[in-house]
């Protein structure tokens, strides 16, 4: 029988080997990407930090995965994922986008205490209950988000929110399915 662990360390090895020796052999040939051109436009040394944080917070409009990623994992498999990381996690989401600390702390902890209580209540596990029952998390999150930021008079952008919100309520199902594989390889 092949040992799963040596051999995904193996793989995890010769891939790494490869993207290092394809990177060495192509480190002049390549233009900026556009995430480069973006991280270079963000940490312009001529404008300040508060207009740094600002420019990435506009750049990096991605949903808000980590709602899925904290809701899922605390959901299906808690003894992985422990609220003191969640909430050094959201500290480190505080600082990164420039958020008072606590507010996205605040909102991942509501996220886990809204899927500790439907995983102690729910019956079956199925893809359906656990998109219908993430719908209530993420408004209560944002709620939370929403009232944090409004107390500490930084600025909202209602659009980006409510964009956000419906990308990661679209995106939980492809998720659901991808973390759902991991953990079965790590049941396993």
């Amino acid at each position: 029988m092949i040992n799963l662990n040596k051999s995904l360390n193996v793989l995890l090895a010769i891939s790494v080997l490869f993207g290092i020796l394809f990177r060495l052999y192509n480190i002049n040939y390549e233009n900026l990407w556009f995430d480069e051109i973006a991280t270079f436009w963000v940490t312009d040394p001529n404008i300040s930090l508060t207009d740094m944080f600002e420019r990435n917070r506009t750049t990096e409009g991605a949903p808000y995965f980590y709602y899925i990623l904290v809701y899922y994992w605390v959901l299906r498999h808690p003894q992985n994922l422990g609220y003191g990381f969640i909430f050094l996690a959201g500290l480190v989401n505080d600082v990164v986008f420039g958020f008072p600390l606590g507010i996205n702390s605040l909102s991942l902890l509501v996220i886990a205490g809204m899927a500790a209580y439907v995983r102690v209540v729910t019956v079956r596990i199925t893809l359906t209950n656990d998109w219908i029952s993430f719908v209530p998390a993420l408004l209560v999150a944002n709620f939370v988000y929403f009232i944090s930021l409004s107390l500490t008079n930084h600025s909202i952008d209602y659009f980006f929110l409510f964009q956000n919100s419906l990308a990661t309520f679209i995106f939980y199902p492809l998720l659901w399915m991808f973390f759902s594989v991991i953990l079965k390889i790590i049941k396993s």
